[in-house]
């Protein structure tokens, strides 16, 4: 018998304060059953139950057992298998539908009895997480499409809620990954589905543990069928952590924290969003202890009556893009629940960003807050007694106002807590004083990337109020940009310098620049310079040339912003732009914009700059200009905005749509956009202004955000040098060596290799040479699996450092192998790949889990159909007797994953071009479509008529519906439970995934 213990812990804290390693860790070899058997013997030791549960029978009897314990009730038969089969094994729904019903309201589901009366059965207790039971199973045994056999599953109230994939020590931890993967393609919706109700995967080698939501792996492999890449993969996977921000990796630390009871239950109920766009989000420790951090301390001031002072308040600093909104969304939703707190109010200081976070709010949970449109409205919302109603959004002029006007206003006097976004910006000043001047009881606090210390704070500002500190009171956590490159939360920079006039510009005495020294950096010859070198290099650094899927939309590379020191900077730079282009066809403009609005001084730095909204302060010939611009966008977009009334307001929210949907691809800024705006498809910045501290960390993380594994780093090009400035953000806001971390590598490490840590790495020419010695010409040049593993390991690493010297001047003609040789090298390297997929759905259980496949970076520089068309033209206008044209085809086609699944459709139609001199693709492609599906029909005898309806609107939705009436529908009469429906099922989805993946690139239309 196992002794339990709890491991030792903060009862208020669901992420311990500072992990200390207890045991010593052992050094000889561990196999993967090994490391399960410890890693369960653990979880015993912490009030886990161990049962040994390996089919589906057993599992169902076990969550009776559970659920009736939970509620203190006694189903009859009847009443069990009505409530499992309408509550826990619907057939009707999916991942998404079980995820609701754990996450959204309290847990209960309700039980029709024979009588007509209801009875409500919780499922999990949220109110008291320690009613809920935890027990742990292995080597559980399903058959779906394949038979497979799960590592370690956690039941809670014995519904599965955490599976836990183990890999041996040495293997890669992305394996892991993909094994779940092949679980939830093979087997998860077997039997009675219980296994789609996981909210929380983890996945270890013993080494390296990390955790991700249910939808994050499902998102994975509809992206994975659409050869979409999003957000959701591997790349999103979660590190676990202690509150000082020091990461839990080893299997058995990340047990002894992460699956402590109070942890793990905390985690499922209260620090999961469930999102209106049905995608679960596990919240990142640093995440879960700002929110306790806010709550204890407005727990804390009003056990001592702090509130009305800085001491019931505090600041939380967690660096740009590391997911402040969700932070302070769900430290909102946990503070409206306390009685004693009359009101939670979300403060921006920009009317952008009112709707903005409004948006991400909604998103969260459609209706947890209110944005309020105009002073009227915000004081509606504070006189409210209505639940909906007790958080609201506003700015902070819209606040100013409403003390203006309501100086007696009962809210005054209400126990309020006042949340400030971005709050290193305008909180310093008779805003502030205002605030905190008419509020009696309020608790205040904010979030900031870049906080104001006494070095980087404005003299302007009141003595009492200069720094962050002084404004909000202490600071309650941090989590730096140092933290957040490298939990791989946010991206690296690199930073180039483009010298354009030999001046000392990182002078800091700024009274020294004159009006002599301005005027030659406006200069005309300069501004053409700086423009020509942007037209040049613009494809290069926003890889221009790769093609991703955004949305289910085909989009080219990246997209930019250009921040220069002026609105006159920002005119000639338009100007000259507009110029430049004006001989080039369409498909080879630049789409760009400006905007700018009123700034008293446009040199000052830009995080600390009140962005008017209005342009009525702009003088006439800026306005004018302004106004020309946004014709010309007009033009470009068929819109209708100009700089009056509402115009400009709209003007900024569509280009910041267009911006995170890749429509535009240069956007001309002077102090807009620099903070606060967030879009994945932004890599490059271009900077002709004299950034510093914090101004320049904030824009220089406009291009940092994470969205696949193409998008390694943000592109920051400085027309100034500013390698002082930027060396001294780095250190002001991670720590003085932090620069190595923050910019990457030079041109030369990567290219030639470098030293790290006494540890040679392979630079690529070092790596290019490993591969020639390797002389692979064919599959037949591998004398066995060894050395094909080999060629996976030294491809995949080329493909990866390739991928980040493409964004380097130098390495242009310094490529050394030749677009058909790696043509080639990809052509075997992708052979390989099909072979071990193959390999892998025979025998899921037993493959080489060591290698992983970088295909998505072959995906991004892939060649499209209309390259092959244009190839297969040339060769119909040559009489279709160049031979040459035809190796170029077939070489294409191979190096292309997703052209191989379209290989036999072209090469049909180059033969029947030899006889058919009037075939058209469009025609051909059309006519084919309809023969394969017609035949998928045939051979699973599928109804017609219900089938072409179905493929139609899968292939409107950019996906293949695989749950729910539709799929049902088109399936030959069988009982819907038998385990040869599910795999017939099963086998319809992998055929009409299949034509999904063959043709929805290259013939969208719609069958009739």
């Amino acid at each position: 018998m196992i002794d339990i213990k709890i491991v030792s812990q903060n009862n208020n804290s669901t992420v311990v304060e500072e992990y200390k390693e207890t045991t010593k860790k052992s050094i000889t070899y561990q196999s993967e059953i090994e490391l399960e058997n410890e890693f369960i013997k653990l979880l015993q030791t912490q009030a886990y139950e161990y049962v040994r549960i390996r089919n589906n029978t057993d599992l169902v009897k076990n969550l009776r057992t559970q659920i009736e314990k939970l509620n203190n009730f006694k189903f009859n038969d009847e009443e069990w298998t009505s409530f499992f089969k309408t509550n826990i094994a619907n057939e009707n729904e999916s991942i998404k539908e079980k995820t609701r019903k754990l996450q959204d309201g309290d847990g209960q589901l309700l039980l029709i009895r024979k009588d007509g009366s209801f009875k409500n059965i919780k499922i999990i207790d949220k109110s008291n997480i320690h009613n809920n039971s935890l027990q742990v199973i292995n080597q559980y045994e399903i058959s779906g499409i394949h038979k497979n056999k799960y590592d370690v599953t956690v039941l809670v109230n014995g519904i599965p809620m955490i599976h836990i994939e183990l890999k041996r020590r040495g293997i890669a931890l992305k394996e892991a990954f993909n094994q779940i993967n092949r679980y939830q393609r093979d087997s998860f919706w077997s039997d009675s589905g219980l296994f789609e109700f996981i909210q929380i995967f983890v996945i270890s080698n013993g080494t390296l543990t990390k955790y991700y939501s249910n939808t994050t792996r499902f998102q994975h492999i509809k992206n994975t069928i659409k050869q979409v890449k999003t957000s959701n993969s591997f790349e999103f996977t979660s590190w676990w952590a202690d509150a000082k921000n020091k990461r839990i990796d080893d299997l058995i630390d990340f047990t002894k924290t992460f699956f402590s009871k109070r942890t793990i239950l905390n985690i499922l109920t209260k620090y999961c969003v469930f999102t209106s766009d049905d995608l679960l989000l596990v919240m990142r420790p640093y995440q879960i202890v700002a929110t306790e951090r806010i709550l204890n301390k407005i727990e804390m001031s009003n056990n001592y009556k702090y509130y009305g002072t800085t001491k019931a308040g505090g600041y939380i600093w967690h660096t740009t893009g590391s997911g402040k909104t969700l932070t302070s969304f769900k430290a909102a939703r946990l503070i409206s629940k306390t009685e004693y707190i009359d009101k939670v109010l979300f403060i921006v200081d920009r009317q952008d960003l009112d709707y903005q976070t409004m948006n991400e709010y909604d998103k969260f949970e459609k209706g947890a807050a209110n944005a309020t449109k105009d002073t009227k409205e915000l004081e509606k919302k504070l006189s409210s007694a209505k639940t909906e109603d007790k958080i609201a959004i506003t700015t902070i002029q819209k606040l100013n106002c409403f003390i203006d006007k309501f100086k007696n206003h009962i809210a005054f006097n209400k126990k309020i807590v006042l949340v400030f976004d971005e709050c290193h910006r305008s909180q310093f000043g008779e805003f502030h004083r205002n605030i905190v001047k008419y509020f009696k009881n309020y608790y205040i606090f904010g979030f900031t990337g870049t906080p104001i210390f006494t070095i980087n704070s404005n003299t302007s500002n009141s003595v009492n109020l200069k720094t962050t500190q002084q404004a909000f009171g202490d600071r309650l956590h941090s989590y730096t940009i140092i933290d957040a490159i490298k939990d791989g939360n946010v991206l690296p920079f690199r930073v180039e310098y483009i010298n354009t006039m030999k001046v000392n510009q990182s002078i800091e005495d700024m009274k020294i620049w004159d009006i002599e020294r301005e005027e030659a950096l406006l200069a005309g010859k300069r501004i053409e310079e700086v423009t020509n070198y942007i037209l040049k290099h613009f494809d290069q650094k926003t890889k221009r040339n790769e093609f991703y899927k955004l949305k289910e939309k085909r989009v080219s590379g990246f997209n930019a912003l250009f921040c220069v020191s002026s609105i006159r900077a920002a005119k000639k730079y338009y100007l000259e732009f507009l110029k430049k282009q004006k001989d080039k066809n369409n498909t080879e403009k630049l789409k760009v914009a400006t905007i700018f609005s009123f700034c008293a001084n446009e040199s000052e730095d830009i995080s600390t700059v009140d962005e008017d909204m209005d342009t009525i302060k702009l003088d006439k010939t800026s306005r004018d200009f302004l106004d020309s611009a946004m014709k010309d966008y007009n033009k470009m977009f068929t819109t209708n905005f100009s700089t009056d009334g509402e115009g400009f307001r709209n003007y900024y929210k569509d280009i910041s749509k267009r911006m995170k949907k890749r429509e535009l691809d240069l956007l001309i800024v002077v102090n807009m956009f620099l903070t606060g705006f967030d879009a994945t498809t932004l890599n490059t910045l271009w900077v002709d202004k004299n950034l510093k501290l914090h101004g320049l960390l904030q824009a220089y993380s406009r291009t940092n955000r994470i969205l696949n594994s193409v998008k390694t780093f943000g592109n920051i090009v400085c027309f100034r040098d500013l390698e002082k400035n930027s060396n001294d953000s780095i250190a002001l806001f991670g720590d003085k060596d932090a620069s190595g971390i923050v910019i990457l590598k030079s041109y030369s490490d990567y290219y030639n290799g470098y030293d790290n840590n006494g540890k040679h790495v392979l630079g690529y020419k070092e790596l290019i040479d490993k591969l020639k010695k390797q002389k692979v010409s064919s599959l037949s040049s591998f004398s066995d699996e060894k050395e094909e593993q080999e060629f996976i390991r030294l491809y995949s690493g080329i493909l990866k450092i390739k991928n980040i010297l493409t964004s380097f001047d130098d390495y242009i003609g310094n490529e050394i192998l030749t677009e058909r040789q790696f043509q080639d090298y990809q052509s075997i390297y992708l052979e390989l790949y099909d072979k071990y997929r193959k390999i892998e759905k025979a025998d899921a259980e037993n493959i080489s889990s060591d290698i992983v496949f970088e295909i998505e970076l072959i995906k991004q520089v892939e060649i499209n159909i209309y390259y092959i068309l244009h190839l297969v033209e040339k060769y119909h206008a040559n009489n279709c007797k160049d031979k040459e044209v035809l190796t170029r085809i077939n070489l294409a086609i191979s190096s292309s994953p997703s052209l191989r699944s379209k290989k036999e459709l072209i090469e049909e139609f180059v033969k029947r071009m030899n006889v058919e001199s009037d075939i058209r693709w469009e025609g051909y492609i059309k006519s084919k479509k309809i023969e394969e599906l017609k035949q998928i029909i045939k051979d699973e005898k599928l109804k017609e008529k219900e089938t072409i309806e179905y493929i139609n609107e899968c292939f409107r939705d950019g996906e293949v519906i695989e749950n729910g009436p539709k799929i049902r529908e088109i399936m030959p009469p069988a009982s819907p439970f038998t385990k040869n429906t599910i795999i017939k099922k099963m086998n319809v989805l992998q055929k009409i995934n299949y034509f999904f993946t063959k043709f929805f690139d290259i013939s969208p239309s719609k069958i009739d």
